[in-house]
């Protein structure tokens, strides 16, 4: 299993940079699929969601050639498998865009139900609503979900999602996007990914107008072709590391990003007395004193991000006063704060909301991250922690994060990984 072992006390100085969009590549990769051709993907981020959902694609015959360590062509021209097994899936969530595609080009698909971080209740009902107002007949037997088309193949639908849902929303997208006629999509979320994934869609010759905005319009298409494209900078990495840089009282450039996607985590920081600098594709994070707590509400984009409800939790904890954090997206996201009370925190859980009373330090200790953003807090927590922490389970944060403790070096941080109790020097390639 493996560890991070960090010391903390250390002050963060310098630019680190982030990578391209985990949950933008886990609806473009799979969008692929849709192609009759070869794709070229730039900027993939090399963390191990995206290795299990390369794996999978090859199962169904999708031939993917790794020309560098972000950079992928896929070629969907052979498909010759339409089922995707658990085995093959178990770990991550996305792996239900494999039933849109493949549903969306073949007319029929058939997945096991998705994995993924315990976070809460996370259900699949948006779904499959919008692939039955398609024209598809969906059941679910035995953990596996298998849609079929109608003989003549899907048909636009006017759908309206109960509630947002990035999943539904970009599966819809992927489903529809050859269907006879015209798709609506009303309520859909508005996350930067799921524009990523229709700007995309549409440089492979798709016609998908208003993504980012309340009604998502998607005009059918006969085929689509294989394109070249560049995954939009990842949103949640480069928030946690301009936490970083607060909270260990730093000066950090927090550099490749989409300045504009950032403005609900830069809003909070600049509330709580960080100093923001913002370029053209860079933000630069610096101490200017005590942090003053403030109050958080998850919300759907552009609101807070659940995503990064974890690791302001941690900053909160190290500011002055008292903070009232509310996680209104899951059910099950303060599962951390156990792990921080070892640290010396003082939270206090109630339902989805947790009372955040700002303490003056908190104190190494071995600790377990208990899902991937959760795990991303936790070194947040080692990195101005008296003394050594252990972080297990780090498996967790290698789903989303890519060479988190090199990037993390590089700016100051006395962090390493072990493995088997033994230093680990060379990094993971897909």
């Amino acid at each position: 299993m493996d560890q991070f072992i960090i010391n903390g006390g250390n002050v963060l100085k310098g630019r680190i940079d982030v990578s391209g969009a985990k949950n933008a590549a886990l609806g473009i990769l799979p969008a692929a699929l849709l192609a009759d051709g070869i794709s070229r993907i730039e900027n993939v981020p090399n963390v191990n969601d995206i290795r299990v959902l390369i794996e999978a694609m090859k199962d169904l015959g999708v031939k993917i050639e790794h020309i560098d360590n972000n950079t992928i062509e896929i070629d969907s021209r052979n498909v010759d498998k339409l089922v995707v097994d658990y085995e093959s899936i178990k770990k991550i969530r996305a792996s239900y865009y494999l039933l849109g595609s493949l549903l969306g080009r073949f007319n029929e698909a058939q997945v096991a139900m998705p994995g993924g971080c315990n976070i809460g209740q996370r259900l699949i009902d948006q779904h499959i609503k919008g692939f039955e107002a398609l024209g598809a007949e969906v059941d679910v037997d035995h953990g596996m979900v298998k849609a079929v088309g109608k003989e003549e193949g899907l048909t636009g639908a006017s759908i309206y999602l109960d509630v947002v849902s990035v999943g539904a929303t970009i599966n819809i997208m992927l489903a529809s996007v050859m269907a006879e006629g015209v798709t609506t999509i009303e309520n859909p979320a508005k996350e930067p990914h799921i524009v990523d994934v229709a700007n995309y869609l549409n440089s492979m010759g798709a016609e998908i107008k208003g993504a980012g905005t309340d009604l998502i319009k998607i005009y059918g298409v006969e085929k689509l072709h294989g394109s070249e494209y560049m995954i939009i900078p990842d949103q949640i990495e480069a928030g946690t590391y301009m936490v970083a840089a607060a909270i260990t009282g730093g000066d950090v450039t927090v550099g490749n990003l989409i300045p504009k996607h950032m403005e609900a985590i830069t809003a909070k920081l600049l509330e709580m007395g960080v100093g923001i600098e913002e370029y053209g594709d860079s933000i630069r994070v610096y101490s200017k004193g005590e942090l003053k707590g403030v109050n958080i509400k998850t919300l759907p984009y552009p609101g807070f991000p659940t995503d990064m409800q974890p690791q302001m939790t941690v900053l909160l904890t190290v500011s002055k006063g008292t903070s009232i954090v509310s996680e209104s997206i899951f059910d099950n996201r303060f599962l951390y704060v156990d792990e921080l009370n070892r640290m010396g925190v003082n939270v206090k859980v109630e339902g989805n909301t947790a009372i955040v009373s700002g303490v003056t330090g908190l104190t190494g200790a071995e600790i377990t991250a208990p899902d991937l953003r959760a795990g991303a807090a936790l070194i947040l927590a080692a990195l101005i922690a008296d003394g050594e922490t252990v972080i297990s389970h780090v498996d967790y944060i290698d789903r989303g994060y890519e060479f988190v403790e090199e990037k993390l070096r590089n700016i100051g941080a006395d962090i390493v990984r072990k493995v088997d109790g033994q230093q680990k020097k060379n990094l993971k390639v897909m």
